[in-house]
């Protein structure tokens, strides 16, 4: 098979646009013999002449422009691709693959793709809802680039592998029956609440954030039912079996349910972001970083006039 070097292939094309070899020397900062000696090699390479004398000039012979119509779309294929890693390099263009916990992805996630679709529409987002356990496992095996999670649940600070990027201070509302009691009083705190009945999960982050916030307020809650998914939760508080804490960043305003502010004890949560260390500086994912910022703080401007 013949041997296609880019470079001379090139030099062919410019003396075909440029029609002297002095011409094209001048256009690719060579000398005259140094074009001559690089499209001599080509046509050794290739195995047909190239060029033939026309006076003082030469002219491409057919097989050298048989060859060129060939090379076209060779060239036009790298103009592409330098265009494309010209923008991936300035960070407008590059996929970044993201784990998100579930409540995290409405609230975060999807608002930061609409504006980066808007901003910078060739850096793709790919999301992969995870809990923070697979989350982290995923980011260190490179399966993704970027991992939300609960701090809470984040590996340690001290954590070599990865650095962490605070994203949000998320407040606990708590849900309230229509009729009950508090659903209107002045100031609401958690220890107004240590009386009744309390639903969350039997186990797993929801529980744990549930359970440290009453106590710190100063009681152990009574688990009066258990389920984990929002859906089932604010449903039995709005049939009044239970009461519960609730992410401001997971529901908002929900029809037949009361949702109060806390005063002084008012517990949050915190999200945060991770990537793995020297990852943050890629130009993609700093994009993709930045439009989660962004996200952050419009849903915490927003949540705060929630109710």
């Amino acid at each position: 098979m013949a041997e296609w070097d880019l470079r001379k292939l090139q030099i062919l094309r410019t003396l075909r646009e440029r029609g002297t070899v002095t011409a094209t020397a001048e256009a690719l900062h060579m000398t005259p013999s140094a074009v001559s000696q690089q499209l001599t090699n080509l046509a050794r390479q290739l195995g047909v002449p190239l060029l033939e004398a026309q006076g003082r000039r030469v002219r491409l012979t057919d097989a050298a422009r048989m060859v060129l119509r060939h090379a076209e779309p060779v060239f036009e294929q790298l103009e592409r691709a330098e265009a494309e890693l010209a923008a991936y390099t300035r960070g407008e263009a590059g996929e970044v693959r993201v784990a998100a916990f579930s409540t995290a992805v409405p609230a975060l996630v999807v608002p930061a793709v609409r504006a980066l679709r808007a901003a910078h529409p060739a850096v793709t987002v790919r999301v992969r809802e995870a809990e923070a356990a697979e989350a982290y496992e995923l980011l260190a095996a490179g399966e993704v680039d970027l991992a939300l999670s609960l701090a809470a649940r984040a590996p340690d600070a001290t954590d070599g592998r990865f650095t962490r990027v605070p994203l949000l201070a998320d407040p606990l509302d708590v849900a309230l029956p229509p009729g009950h009691p508090l659903a209107s009083a002045h100031v609401l705190r958690l220890t107004d609440l240590a009386a009744e009945p309390w639903i969350f999960g039997g186990s797993g982050p929801w529980s744990d954030i549930t359970r440290r916030a009453c106590e710190a307020a100063g009681f152990s809650p009574h688990q009066g039912h258990s389920a984990s998914g929002w859906t089932a939760i604010l449903a039995m508080v709005e049939a009044g079996m239970g009461v519960a804490l609730v992410p401001r960043m997971a529901v908002g305003r929900r029809d037949g349910v009361v949702m109060r502010e806390l005063g002084e004890d008012r517990p949050v949560r915190h999200v945060v972001a991770a990537v793995r260390k020297g990852a943050e500086t890629g130009r993609a994912v700093s994009r993709v970083l930045g439009a989660l910022r962004d996200a952050a703080a419009a849903g915490a401007h927003s949540g705060a006039n929630s109710y």
